[in-house]
């Protein structure tokens, strides 16, 4: 529901792992290229069994190497951000202690937040759009214009790290700057 949105910009590469590589056979070299060549990167991802899907796992696997993203001498992603764009069929309510998903989505996303941090880079909180088994088309029309107006003030502005540590969702911080 968000890929329809990201606006067409000089400042935003949408790059679909699962159009470049239908085989799974990624280009470790082209990938680092990549994210060597932009400052914030966003993993855009469906929520698949409580984390993402498998080519981005696997993209994780390969593109992040030891030496390279992490390790003695891996400082290529150093002061980059990451974020992720998550979707769920399930609803909000599910994703917390009491619900039947029992964590929320920032505790389900430690991996990823670890794996930023191991690799020097920093990571926000996630922009998040619950319920889309069920959701109507205003709440695409909804998402997706909140989606895009995200990925706008990312290409323009560098985030306040501080201030959004604050937030448990980066759809929230957005509400409190009326952006």
């Amino acid at each position: 529901i968000l890929v329809k949105s990201i606006p067409n910009s000089p400042n935003i590469t949408f790059h679909d792992l699962y159009q470049e590589y239908p085989d799974f056979d990624i280009d470790m070299k082209r990938e680092q290229e990549l994210l060597y060549n932009h400052d914030i990167i966003i993993w855009h991802h469906p929520m698949y069994w409580y984390s993402c899907p498998p080519l981005l796992k696997q993209w994780i696997d390969i593109v992040l190497e030891h030496g390279w993203a992490y390790g003695k001498d891996g400082y290529a992603l150093k002061g980059k951000i990451l974020m992720q764009a998550i979707t769920t069929g399930g609803k909000k309510e599910n994703y917390c202690s009491t619900g039947r998903d029992r964590f929320t989505i920032p505790q389900l996303m430690e991996p990823f937040c670890q794996t930023a941090k191991v690799c020097n880079m920093d990571y926000i909180p996630p922009f998040v759009v619950h319920g889309t088994h069920s959701m109507t088309q205003e709440g695409y029309d909804f998402y997706g214009g909140q989606y895009k107006r995200a990925l706008e003030h990312l290409g323009q502005n560098i985030p306040n790290l501080e201030e959004l540590s604050e937030y448990h969702y980066f759809n929230d911080w957005l509400q409190s700057k009326n952006i």
